[in-house]
């Protein structure tokens, strides 16, 4: 069986891959390279440097491949910028994915898994955040991840494509670029091993889902022959507080490094943690990883990269 994966080069495409090449697919990687890494890309993969907003090379790779599934991952992530730029936000997400459903159909592909976001959501009206929560995104990549969505249910009426949406809660894990997408671990462990001052934004008791990146990968696996038609969401269940988050990484990586406290950012939701028990039910996944865990293999990931000495924090 051949996936395609795009963003396949990407923080969480990568693992992706890697889990989808130790199972033994074929696998085709679509990444233009904007915030994916060339070291990142599995060598047993092939890789194609496009762009899903270029629908003419786009529509060539599947013309090529002819690939049985997509798992789609590409995408501008940072909420940020979504505020400072919608129309680009709204084009890689809207558009790119409307270039990849229409690739799917021409090219008879059997199924799409979908990374959406708990962005969608929006504030909470409960918690933990199911599946039927109402979707009153706050932030416009919110609303250009929900969108897509309706994009899929509407490819699957028209056209009988299979899709199966994941949407995922605070991803963080090895990889992750802290100058880049930069979720709050990457960028807490980024600040700690070179010793500077962490920021939080707000007052720091807003609470997450963090899940870690081989747990996200290996629901992506599960999703592609489990869960048609369905919505799931991607979490660990458990709410932790930024500020609780970064005394557990301070006691991993035995510092004691205070942090700065900024004004929340526009668009930033105060609470959320997310009901993952669809997927343990439909997807037969759960989450293997605590956030101990997660943290402590991220700490060795970055500790290599910054040439750090894990002993060496401790002075």
């Amino acid at each position: 069986m051949k996936v395609l994966v795009t963003g396949g080069a990407g923080f969480i495409g990568s693992h992706i891959v890697d889990y989808l090449i130790r199972d033994k697919y074929e696998v085709l990687v679509v990444d233009n390279l904007s915030t994916g890494k060339e070291e990142n890309i599995n060598a047993s993969s092939v890789f194609y440097r496009v762009d899903i907003l270029d629908y003419a090379s786009l529509e060539a790779v599947f013309q090529l491949e002819h690939p049985n599934y997509v798992i789609h991952q590409a995408a501008q992530i940072n909420v940020h910028n979504s505020i400072l730029n919608p129309s680009s936000d709204a084009a890689t997400n809207i558009l790119g994915t409307i270039n990849l459903l229409r690739c799917c159909v021409k090219f008879h592909v059997e199924k799409i898994v979908y990374a959406s976001s708990a962005a969608v959501y929006g504030n909470p009206a409960y918690l933990g955040i199911d599946e039927k929560h109402p979707l009153r995104p706050l932030s416009f990549y919110g609303v250009s991840k929900l969108t897509p969505e309706q994009y899929l249910k509407s490819f699957s009426d028209l056209f009988q494509l299979k899709y199966t949406i994941l949407r995922y809660a605070n991803v963080y894990g090895i990889r992750q670029d802290p100058k880049g997408e930069g979720g709050v671990v990457s960028i807490f462990m980024d600040r700690l091993l070179q010793r500077k001052q962490p920021v939080i934004f707000g007052d720091g008791t807003q609470t997450r889902d963090f899940i870690y990146v081989e747990d996200v990968a290996l629901a992506n696996l599960a999703a592609l022959h489990l869960g048609d038609g369905q919505v799931f969401n991607i979490s660990t269940n458990q709410a932790t507080e930024v500020t609780k988050l970064l005394e557990r990484m301070n006691e991993i990586c035995g510092t004691e490094i205070k942090p700065a406290y900024l004004e929340a950012k526009p668009g930033d939701i105060k609470t959320c943690y997310l009901n993952n028990n669809k997927a343990q039910q439909l997807l037969f996944w759960k989450p293997g990883f605590s956030l101990t865990e997660g943290l402590e293999l991220t700490l060795d990931y970055y500790s290599q990269m910054y040439s750090v000495k894990k002993g060496d924090l401790h002075a």
